[in-house]
């Protein structure tokens, strides 16, 4: 049994798709982050980043319990674990692990900063807002470019790497983009909305109820590390 400690960020959404879509029983275990939830000794204890996701496997490596952090390395985890999702030929293995990459590196960062600096960070944004908006359009134009050769992220095949772009790329409206222009972004979304594990998964997230439209400022100037919680 798998624990997935959890609330509805797209970096949790993945590995709620991939824990459908691998049929893997699990409990969620919910850490409403706007409550402060993450700080607790507890949790901080499964993952000492006090981020979500983790997951923490009853059933890992040898038979013993094991804890992941880190979305990229649960879907990674999850992959090995399952045999799904992940090619065997080395190259087709090193494209979705590329592609991962990209996903982790690029786009998780990008558009994070551009949904924090327009919605929770005083304005006027006159430096930061253009230079996300700009690296967040690079980036749906590079996975059009992408999807434009080949029906999937990583090739012809759908794998982690689909899996871990896909909360972030469908969800246009919170990053204040369009799929007009990118019709193979699009068509690549609404496959991927179509995938009953997919469905399934969404159906749960959408159950999920968190604090973030009542937080205190005190539990957002601790999420978002300022104020008095600011290291410098």
């Amino acid at each position: 049994m798998i624990d997935l400690y959890a609330l509805t960020s797209p970096n949790v959404q993945k590995i709620f798709i991939m824990l459908e879509e691998c049929e893997l029983a699990y409990n969620t275990r919910l850490v409403d982050v706007w409550k402060s939830e993450q700080f607790t000794p507890e949790f901080s204890r499964i993952n000492p980043l006090q981020k979500i996701p983790a997951i923490v496997d009853s059933d890992g490596p040898a038979g013993k319990p094991y804890t992941v952090i880190e979305s990229g390395a649960i879907l990674l985890y999850l992959a090995e674990k399952t045999g799904k999702f992940i090619p065997h030929d080395p190259v087709k293995r090193y494209d979705t692990i590329q592609w991962l990459m990209v996903q982790m590196a690029n786009v998780g960062p990008m558009f994070g900063q551009l949904v924090h600096f327009s919605k929770f960070a005083p304005k006027p944004q006159d430096y930061a807002l253009p230079r996300y908006r700009t690296q967040v359009a690079r980036l749906y134009d590079l996975y059009e470019q992408r999807l434009a050769a080949q029906p999937y992220v990583a090739g012809a095949d759908y794998s982690i790497a689909d899996i871990a772009a896909f909360p972030w790329l469908r969800n246009v409206d919170n990053v204040g983009m369009t799929l007009d222009r990118r019709p193979h972004v699009k068509a690549w979304v609404d496959t991927l909305n179509a995938r009953d594990a997919v469905k399934r998964a969404y159906g749960k997230i959408g159950a999920i109820k968190s604090a973030r439209d009542s937080a205190t400022e005190d539990a957002k100037d601790r999420f978002f590390a300022r104020g008095k919680y600011a290291w410098a």
